[in-house]
């Protein structure tokens, strides 16, 4: 399949539209997690809908010293991998096209949320981040909008200024792709040499961490609601050689703290990493409800986002796993 580029959005316009569209926004450098979002967005519209991947590097959510220059821009590429992929159309306006007149004065602010974590460490990102995609989502006028869930801050930001400002589309989310040994796919990948690749790894590894502690704590909590803390019951058990057992998965059960536990492993990898050679320079590492990117307490149920982000060399890179607090139920 070949996409068609287009660079106005009256020429966008002018198609004629018979089913959904769907909408995919990048910054160009196409890759296999790009694919992977085409592909859903060629699913989610159908066969008689239209999917339009938008290619823009957007200079608002650039902040002083970071790479708006050095970005790759590999349209042509680009162009191929959507067609490849199931996209109809490739738009790829210039910044005259999008900021006719120069920067806009009017903007979106991100507000609190767009504050924490990678709006602290990178001020004014999200409020230029969420100015343009309302833009796109005016200049392509999508069904629905599909992101990644690997820029987990992004999409809630997203789905937040669709729902506070009554955006008329639906937003998708979809999950994170991974190389084989487990680093997410960005577009920042190709600036690591082999040494910081190796580094790199770390925040993966360190999310997994802390996905498998959160995981062994769940079994034990789920273990424990299945049995009665009554003596005659830790005297059968223990006839049959279970009260170790039962004791361990109430005492995690009663225990306190099973967020900070997952916090715990992960730190623990990234502390490793941040003694090799390259190093890893941790910017932050967070376990925060999904809602409003803030710090989950010990007694959370529901819904969580295990976040990092780190530079390896010159290079920053954000990941994140989702986990679910909770999901032993009710105690009886």
């Amino acid at each position: 399949m070949t996409a068609t580029l287009l660079r106005t959005a009256a020429d966008l316009h002018a198609r004629a539209r018979t089913g959904r569209r769907a909408v995919v926004m990048t910054m160009g450098a196409l890759h296999e997690g790009h694919a992977t979002l085409i592909r859903t967005a060629r699913k989610t519209a159908g066969p008689e809908g239209e999917v339009v991947v938008t290619v823009f590097v957007n200079p608002l959510q650039f902040g002083a010293g970071e790479d708006l220059d050095r970005y790759p821009r590999t349209l042509d590429a680009d162009v191929e991998l959507a067609g490849k992929s199931g996209a109809d159309v490739v738009f790829a306006p210039s910044v005259e096209e999008v900021y006719p007149g120069g920067e806009p004065q009017v903007r979106i602010s991100a507000g609190p949320m767009g504050e924490r974590l990678e709006g602290a460490a990178r001020p004014g990102h999200f409020d230029g981040m969420l100015t343009v995609v309302a833009k796109l989502l005016h200049l392509t006028r999508p069904d629905v909008a599909l992101y990644g869930q690997k820029d987990a801050q992004q999409l809630a930001l997203i789905r937040r200024m669709v729902r506070d400002l009554n955006f008329g589309v639906e937003i998708v989310g979809v999950p994170t792709v991974r190389e084989e040994d487990g680093l997410a796919l960005s577009s920042r990948n190709r600036y690591l040499s082999p040494a910081e690749r190796r580094t790199a790894l770390a925040l993966s590894q360190a999310l997994f961490a802390g996905s498998d502690r959160h995981a062994a704590q769940e079994a034990l909590r789920a273990r424990a609601r299945e049995v009665p803390a009554s003596r005659a019951r830790a005297e059968a058990l223990s006839a049959i050689g279970e009260s170790r057992a039962a004791a361990d998965a109430h005492a995690v059960a009663t225990t306190a703290g099973g967020p900070a536990a997952v916090r715990a492993a992960a730190r623990q990898v990234l502390d490793e990493a941040a003694r090799l050679d390259p190093p890893l320079q941790l910017d932050y590492l967070a376990l925060v409800d999904p809602s409003d990117f803030t710090e989950i307490g010990d007694d959370f149920t529901g819904e969580a986002v295990l976040a990092v982000a780190a530079r390896v060399g010159s290079t920053r890179l954000i990941d994140n796993i989702p986990l679910t607090f909770g999901t032993f139920g009710d105690a009886p």
